[in-house]
């Protein structure tokens, strides 16, 4: 090889690293969608139960933790074939799921749902109480069967799954309540809605305290404006804009926003955290 053609070491070694670094960013893409699973998908002997994951927020917690090794139990009250959908998803990414059609104000189909788990997996680790319904209206025009629904699955609903997981949580596991911002907000029209979600909060703190000596963490969880149809039902694009424009970052969360911080408060970097409210809200309060 001629002097002038010979290339410089630095450069040989500058292009080695750059190879390197666009193989990483490559694998990490690999596994954030789902298309190979690597060693960090790997299961880790752990299992999650996520009530109302078979859409939204739900469904984006239940691919997450399967995506971190947990074995995930998916549960659906109407959409069957949306959560056997999610569970496809799971098994396709090289994941362990199972889906159960559960509703949760109902106490025995609760305890079925994690007999289902127990039968699957063994046990769990991690429960996600994310089942929710959201009805709105001022006070003068909220009906009673609409008042009485949103407490029988948002607030009796989630203790009838608390009651459980503090049964059957394995010591070090998690427990997370899904609460809303909007308790901080305190909007007109959501104050059922919101009185729902506070008692999450409560929930929470309390049970944080009752399990001592057990090393499980237990805390809640209040996003902000999430773009699922749990928010965006009934608005229209202007109404949906507005809301946006009322975060610092202009924008709407995603439900993999409050997934990963759920998933954050799952791992070992979250043991530190327990009988709080995390506000995920992009910072709209």
């Amino acid at each position: 090889m001629s002097e002038q053609n010979k290339i410089p070491r630095r450069t040989v070694l500058a292009a080695a690293a750059m190879s390197s670094a666009v193989l990483a960013v490559g694998a990490a893409r690999a596994q954030t969608s789902g298309q190979a699973p690597s060693q960090a998908q790997a299961a880790n002997g752990k299992v999650a139960v996520v009530t109302g994951s078979s859409r939204g927020i739900g469904a984006a917690t239940a691919k997450r933790l399967a995506r971190e090794g947990y074995a995930v139990t998916v549960n659906c009250v109407v959409n069957r074939d949306l959560a056997a959908g999610i569970v496809k998803e799971i098994e396709a990414a090289g994941g362990r799921a199972i889906w159960v059609q559960a509703d949760v104000s109902d106490p025995d189909a609760v305890r079925r749902l994690f007999d289902e788990n127990d039968r699957a997996f063994g046990g769990v680790d991690v429960v996600v109480s994310n089942a929710g319904i959201m009805r709105l209206a001022p006070f003068r025009d909220m009906s009673d069967a609409d008042f009485i629904r949103m407490v029988d699955v948002n607030q009796k609903g989630s203790f009838f799954v608390l009651r459980e997981a503090a049964r059957r949580v394995r010591d070090g596991g998690r427990i997370i309540a899904l609460s809303s911002s909007i308790t901080q907000l305190r909007s007109p029209t959501y104050g059922p809605y919101a009185a729902t979600k506070a008692a999450q909060e409560l929930f929470a703190n309390v049970l944080a305290k009752e399990l001592e000596g057990r090393m499980i963490c237990v805390n809640a969880m209040a996003p902000g404006l999430v773009n699922t149809t749990l928010f965006t039902d009934g608005k229209t694009p202007q109404q949906i804009a507005g809301f946006a424009a009322r975060t610092p970052h202009k924008r709407l969360g995603e439900p993999e926003d409050i997934a990963g911080a759920i998933a954050a408060l799952c791992n070992s970097d979250g043991a530190w955290i327990n009988g709080q409210t995390v506000f995920a809200n992009g910072g709209v309060v």
